[in-house]
């Protein structure tokens, strides 16, 4: 089982969006998962806070992980709410998830973007759907 969450970090860590982003696993396990995003002035829109599609961005990453850490099947967004809840300007944010519902082929999961001080930034909660063999 171990060998299975290791390739899955492996895959995320790997994907270049990911490192793009900036984005850096904390801690990953079956029952947490925690990301973790330095604020840089590339990632700021034009009134000089994060870009709402960072958050978005983020919220998408850590709910797949999430739902595969915890279904080992990939996965794809088919939707995804974000509330916006506080702008955020510098310093690192976090983002965590956890499974709402779990089917066979469908998953919904929701998540929380979170500041240095545990301000709640953002929430979101997506639809996955897996791949499974059967």
């Amino acid at each position: 089982m171990e060998k299975v969450l290791q390739n899955i970090r492996v895959s995320f860590e790997k994907s270049p969006f990911f490192s793009y982003m900036g984005f850096e696993i904390i801690d990953f396990q079956e029952d947490k998962v925690l990301i973790k995003l330095e604020i840089n002035d590339h990632l700021l829109n034009v009134n000089e806070t994060l870009h709402g599609g960072v958050h978005g961005a983020m919220l998408d990453q850590v709910l797949g992980m999430k739902t595969q850490i915890t279904t080992k099947a990939k996965c794809a967004t088919i939707n995804l709410n974000i509330n916006y809840l506080a702008p955020s300007t510098e310093g690192t944010i976090f983002a965590t998830a956890k499974i709402v519902q779990q089917g066979y082929r469908i998953v919904t999961a929701e998540g929380e973007i979170y500041d240095e001080q545990g301000k709640t930034l953002a929430k979101a909660i997506g639809t996955f759907k897996l791949f499974r063999d059967s």
